[in-house]
């Protein structure tokens, strides 16, 4: 075993332990508040001290480190924050996903959630490869490719923050009430918000592309292209949408791009 694949494991068997460790502690506190929204909050802030463990750790080149810590940092401080304060707005009522998945479950909560929890430790710890494969990198300078994935990471940053301040200024309206937001980017995607996430972990995916096995980290926005359109993203949003929103939400998702902000079609 060389001393790469050395650090690589080490490091990211740390990341798995720190991983799953928060869950267990985030689990039992969502069943003492009684909101499995938390998990959400967790997963996001997660990020931070995984990274910043790696940037410490690692032996790659310190500046690229850095970079690394501060486009990872800044994107979990944000995300974090932002579902931290959804959820402590609506506390002690869940989001209605978790609702839901209260409901399905029954019985099994207990089991059913300590699981999903670590399903979310897990999917926590492989997605920080991404940030753990530039860390190791000792190569000196930032390269033109780097660059780019930086780039992409701040558009797609942005685009995520307006996208989110956009429907939060839209919510805060009264008169909006049970209405459909089809302002800014909602206007050209049902789901930019999503659509900017996904795309902040391409920039994420680009940066770490130059580095050695950066190539195999493609799995990092496949996953999160993956969860967001099949599983826990659009599909669950869409159908809480259709069943609150009825036919409004329905001719908006005739019209409307699901995914990549696009101009409107025709209503038929």
């Amino acid at each position: 075993m060389n001393y790469f694949t050395a650090q690589y494991l080490f490091l990211l068997l740390l990341a798995t332990g720190f991983a799953v460790s928060l869950m267990i502690a985030i689990w039992v506190l969502a069943l003492r508040v009684n909101n499995l929204g938390i998990v959400d909050v967790a997963w996001s802030f997660g990020f931070l001290p995984i990274t910043l463990g790696f940037a410490l750790l690692a032996h790659g080149d310190p500046v690229r480190r850095l970079l690394v810590a501060c486009m990872a940092g800044l994107w979990s401080l944000r995300l974090g924050v932002h579902i931290a304060v959804r959820v402590r707005a609506h506390h002690p009522q869940e989001d209605v996903r978790y609702a839901q998945l209260r409901k399905e479950w029954g019985t099994r909560l207990m089991s059913k959630t300590f699981w999903f929890f670590q399903f979310q430790a897990g999917l926590l710890a492989a997605l920080a490869t991404v940030f753990l494969i530039p860390c190791l990198n000792g190569r000196r300078g930032i390269t033109a490719l780097e660059w780019a994935g930086v780039a992409v990471w701040m558009v797609a940053l942005a685009g995520e923050s307006l996208a989110d301040a956009q429907l939060k200024a839209f919510k805060a309206r009264p008169e909006n009430r049970g209405k459909i937001c089809q302002r800014g980017l909602w206007y050209y995607s049902r789901h930019p918000n999503y659509f900017f996430e996904w795309l902040v972990w391409v920039g994420f995916f680009i940066f770490a592309w130059d580095s050695p096995g950066g190539c195999f980290t493609v799995v990092c926005p496949g996953l999160m292209l993956f969860f967001l359109l099949r599983v826990t993203g659009i599909p669950m949003t869409e159908a809480l949408s259709v069943k609150s929103k009825g036919d409004a939400y329905r001719k908006y998702q005739r019209t409307t791009s699901a995914f990549v902000p696009w101009f409107k079609k025709s209503a038929r």
